[in-house]
């Protein structure tokens, strides 16, 4: 790989960007193209700059490293920099999954620098379209999504933080889902059975081949005619309940 690689900088420490930018100055081919302090930023940036390499904080406020490569769907030219959260720590290094633990040296960079550009250029020779290194972050990005305790959407150029407690139900529509919240509704890239396996059986039921429903949010369930039946959310809102539906979601209700 003879290409400058360019060089994004994702971290809400200035001091930590400091460094990483004086330890930068010891690799000319390598440009830095933009800092980010937020991962709201750091979205932003990946999509509209698509750096070879991103060196990207996992504790920030708002949205994690974690976060922003789930938003961003980014899965390779990644080192992970953090200060602590040894549970975050074991399970990058049981997926194999580069980071440099703060305070880290001019020779730990260097180090995880010249695994990067190794994995760049394996990535970018590579017959197979899906590296270790994208593996390996598919599963740790997985692991994290079993422990979901809100959504991030991404609409229109902007990121919403969903808490799972805010949402009354998810409605299936073509290649997306609507999910409807606290009076408002998000629209997210994701099919309804995607998203039912990542949620707790115990609190949301598929009621409907097109509606998912939190338990906690159903006021009540009325028939509309002899064979169908619709869930009165407290929001008002009323779900369309097929009769399997009606059985999984009266079960949880009694």
């Amino acid at each position: 790989m003879n290409k400058r690689l360019q060089v994004l900088i994702v971290d809400d420490e200035e001091l930590a960007r400091r460094l990483s930018l004086e330890y930068l100055r010891a690799h000319p081919d390598l440009d830095v193209i933009g800092e980010c302090e937020t991962g709201l930023e750091a979205v932003d940036a990946i999509n509209r700059l698509n750096p070879d390499l991103v060196l990207l904080d996992i504790q920030m406020p708002q949205l994690s490293g974690l976060d922003v490569l789930e938003l961003t769907g980014r899965r390779s030219g990644v080192i992970f920099t953090t200060a602590y959260d040894q549970y975050a720590l074991k399970a990058f290094d049981l997926h194999a999954v580069d980071y440099l633990l703060k305070p880290y040296s001019q020779q730990r960079f260097d180090e995880a620098l010249g695994k990067a550009r190794k994995l760049l250029i394996q990535e970018t020779s590579a017959s197979s379209p899906t590296s270790s290194s994208t593996q390996a972050l598919e599963t740790l990005l997985a692991q994290q999504s079993e422990k979901l305790q809100r959504l991030l959407i991404r609409d229109r150029g902007q990121v919403h933080v969903v808490p799972l407690d805010s949402i009354d139900y998810v409605e299936a529509q073509d290649d997306y889902i609507l999910i409807h919240a606290a009076g408002k509704s998000y629209m997210k890239t994701q099919s309804l059975s995607e998203l039912e396996a990542q949620l707790d059986a115990g609190k949301f039921v598929r009621v409907h081949r097109s509606f998912l429903v939190q338990v906690t949010a159903v006021q009540s369930i009325e028939k509309t005619s002899k064979d169908s039946q619709v869930a009165i959310l407290k929001s008002g809102a009323q779900v369309a309940v097929s009769r399997a539906g009606n059985e999984r979601l009266r079960a949880l209700l009694s």
